[in-house]
């Protein structure tokens, strides 16, 4: 299943974080977003700034959820729950 970018349609408080659970490590987010993404020293990927999303960066953060093999990225918008 391909899943397009959502478009970013102005300024929103953002909030992306991992599922370690499905996470298997291929690191195509450090790839697309190295901002917003790394990997530790254990070869773990994690969210950088505690997972807040500078709005511009959203359309970075919304590339590199879609281009997640395992669908590990889960983006939260102001107001919403995740």
């Amino acid at each position: 299943m391909n899943v397009l970018p959502k478009p970013f349609a102005g300024p929103a408080d953002l909030t992306v974080r991992i599922n370690r659970k499905r996470c298997q490590g291929h690191a195509r987010c450090v790839a697309i977003a190295p901002e917003l993404f790394e990997v530790d020293a254990s070869g773990e990927t994690q969210e950088l700034r505690g997972g807040a999303v500078p709005p511009d960066l959203a359309n970075k953060v919304y590339l590199a959820a879609a281009n997640c093999p395992e669908l590990a990225i889960d983006i939260v918008e102001a107001g919403e729950q995740a």
